[in-house]
C-alpha cells in the first residue's frame, strides 16, 4: 500500500486529493499547525509542523516515497503589505523546511508533486498557454508563483523527482470561487467585469484532485496545467452560471475602477485574463472527467 505525505491537506483541494488517495486504497499522512487536528486513524495520520519555528516532526517522512505538497495562505485576502509576505513565506519557507528536513536525515524521497498556479502567465486576452512558454506575468500573482515554483525546483537536488500542477480556477460548492460568483445571481444582482472578455481557465475540483493523484501514481515529472480543456470568457462564464441558476441577468458589467476601490490590488484576480492547455497531462494519458462549464456548474449546485 502507498503511503503519500500531504501538506495542506485539511484545505478544500487537499481534503478532496485525501478522499482519493483513500479511494485508491493508499494512506495518508499530513502535516499540521494545530496540535487539535492530530488525527490517528490507520490511513490518516497527523503530523504537527510549524515552519516559523522551523519545527517539524520527521517521523511524518516514515514509509513516505511521494510528497503532495499544497500549503499556501489564500490569496482571497486582502493584500497588505504584511499579507503579501506572508502569502510568498507560506509556499517557500514550507518548501525550505520539508527540503533541510530530507536533506539533514537523508529521508529516500522519489517524488514531490506540488501545487502551483496559472497566474505565472502574462495576462493576455489572444495568448493560448503551454507549460513550455516562457515569459511570467509581472503582477504580484506572478511573482508568488515564480518564487513558489523556484522553491519546488530544489528538491531535483536531491535527487527528487519535481512536478508542478499550475491551477487555474478551481470550481467547489463547499468553497473557492464559485459560491462568491453565484451569491449576487440568486438575488438577481449577477454581472461580467470588466469587458467580460477575459479568459478563465476553470476546472472541476474532483478533476483536480484526480489529476494531482494521477501524476503521483504516473511518476509523471515536470509542469503540467490543471485546467479544463475548455476555457471561456468571463462573459460567457457569468451567463452560463446565470443559466444554471435560472437568473437573468439585467445589470451593466461592473467597471474595473469600482473593484479596485472594494478589493484593493487583489481586484486582478477578477480581471486577469489566462486561456490556458491541458494537452499536455491529456497527451500523458489523464482524462477529464467534466469538460464543460454548464454540465459542471449543475453537478456541483445540482
Amino acid at each position: 500500500m502507498k503511503t503519500v505525505l500531504i501538506t495542506g491537506a485539511t484545505g478544500l483541494i487537499g481534503q478532496e486529493i485525501v478522499k482519493v488517495c483513500h479511494e485508491n486504497n493508499w494512506s495518508v499522512h499530513f502535516l499540521t499547525t494545530s496540535k487539535l487536528k492530530l488525527s490517528k486513524r490507520d490511513n490518516y495520520k497527523g503530523f504537527y509542523w510549524n515552519p516559523k519555528t522551523k519545527d517539524i516532526d520527521i517521523s511524518c517522512f516514515e514509509g513516505i516515497d511521494t510528497i503532495i505538497n499544497l500549503i499556501g495562505a489564500s490569496i482571497s485576502k486582502r493584500w497588505t503589505s504584511d499579507y503579501k509576505k506572508e502569502i510568498i513565506n507560506s509556499r517557500t519557507e514550507t518548501a525550505k523546511l520539508l527540503f533541510d528536513a530530507i536533506k539533514i536525515n537523508d529521508f529516500s524521497i522519489k517524488h514531490i508533486v506540488s501545487a502551483s498556479a496559472i497566474g505565472i502567465y502574462p495576462s493576455s486576452q489572444i495568448n493560448y498557454y503551454e507549460e513550455d512558454f516562457e515569459n511570467k506575468s509581472e503582477s504580484f500573482l506572478g511573482q508568488v508563483v515564480d518564487k513558489w515554483e523556484e522553491a519546488v525546483d530544489q528538491f531535483s537536488s536531491l535527487g527528487i523527482k519535481v512536478s508542478k500542477i499550475r491551477i487555474g480556477l478551481v470550481l467547489s460548492k463547499d468553497g473557492g470561487a464559485l459560491p462568491e460568483i453565484i451569491k449576487p445571481m440568486r438575488f438577481g444582482a449577477g454581472a461580467a467585469f470588466g469587458d467580460g472578455q477575459q479568459w478563465q481557465s476553470w476546472i472541476h475540483i474532483e478533476d483536480l484532485a484526480q489529476l494531482f493523484v494521477y501524476v503521483a501514481e504516473k511518476n509523471l515529472e515536470g509542469v503540467f496545467n490543471g485546467v479544463a480543456s475548455n476555457p471561456i470568457s468571463n462573459t460567457e462564464f457569468t451567463k452560463v452560471a446565470a443559466k444554471v441558476l435560472e437568473k437573468p441577468l439585467i445589470l451593466p458589467n461592473i467597471p474595473k475602477f469600482a473593484m479596485k476601490l472594494v478589493l484593493g490590488e487583489m481586484h486582478i484576480l477578477l480581471f486577469e485574463s489566462q486561456r490556458v492547455s491541458s494537452k499536455k497531462i491529456e497527451d500523458a494519458g489523464f482524462v477529464f472527467k467534466h469538460h464543460h462549464l454548464e454540465p459542471t456548474i449543475e453537478d456541483l449546485l445540482g
